[in-house]
């Protein structure tokens, strides 16, 4: 989606702030005990509430409302029978369409009572996603957000997985200008349009590289290859000739 109306933007806006309170309403519940089941239960709740759909559900006829990843899972995870424990990465991640237009977002959180190590790759994890977000501007070389990202990872000892690309988005869950590397990428050579509509989302990990299925019986399920702790954060933001615009936030 490009945004060339103030319509677009207030949809895009209504969208992306229903993705959001999903969000934070489903990591304020996570506990010990409770399954991913009950967790995606929360978050399909809050859509419905505000009249919207689960754009995995009803683009690729995901088996869940939500993506709720945890532990060696980085995305991707189908919710169901497994419980939640003390100490558990788990990773939310929330998209859906109203009224034609789509939004998406997710973030990591550690169950309490976390360790350093998991707490310092989420805290870690969020500002990869702002320093991508930072090089956002209309005009600007898409690579730009992939070597942002990249700089900082480099900084903090960090790998980044390298198949697990941030996409368009607004017309459809994936939509053009395809998928925007987070990762530095010399062959990247397009721009940000004005008003171009997309995912920031680093996939920051302790040594992961890519992402791999889980196994031959789960589809969806991804894992980061070599085995390492992986966390995401993602909004999506429009390109301006001032910035990004960040519409994933429920406030």
């Amino acid at each position: 989606m490009t945004i060339t109306t103030e319509e677009q933007l207030d949809s895009l806006r209504e969208i992306g702030r229903i993705c959001a309170i999903a969000r934070d309403a489903m990591a304020a519940a996570m506990e010990p005990g409770m399954t991913t089941a009950e967790l995606d239960a929360i978050g399909r709740k809050l859509l419905e509430e505000h009249g919207a759909r689960s754009a995995p559900e009803v683009t690729y006829n995901f088996p869940g409302a939500t993506c709720i990843s945890v532990n060696e899972e980085i995305a991707h995870g189908i919710p169901g029978d497994r419980v939640l424990k003390a100490g558990d990465l788990v990773n939310i991640d929330v998209s859906a369409e109203k009224n034609g237009v789509f939004a998406d977002t997710g973030a990591s959180f550690v169950i309490p009572p976390g360790n350093s190590k998991l707490d310092g790759l989420c805290r870690d994890g969020k500002k990869a996603m702002w320093a991508g977000i930072r090089a956002v501007k209309a005009g600007a070389p898409l690579g730009d957000i992939g070597d942002a990202i990249g700089k900082f990872a480099k900084k903090g000892g960090y790998t980044l997985i390298r198949n697990l690309a941030s996409h368009g988005v607004g017309d459809s869950l994936h939509d053009e200008p395809g998928e925007i590397p987070t990762w530095p990428d010399k062959s990247e050579r397009r721009r940000m349009g004005n008003g171009l509509v997309f995912t920031i989302e680093p996939f920051l990990s302790l040594g992961g590289r890519m992402a791999d299925q889980k196994s031959e019986d789960d589809e969806w399920t991804l894992v980061a290859e070599p085995p390492a702790p992986c966390v995401q954060y993602e909004h999506t933001v429009v390109a301006t000739t001032r910035g990004a615009v960040v519409v994933t936030l429920a406030a």
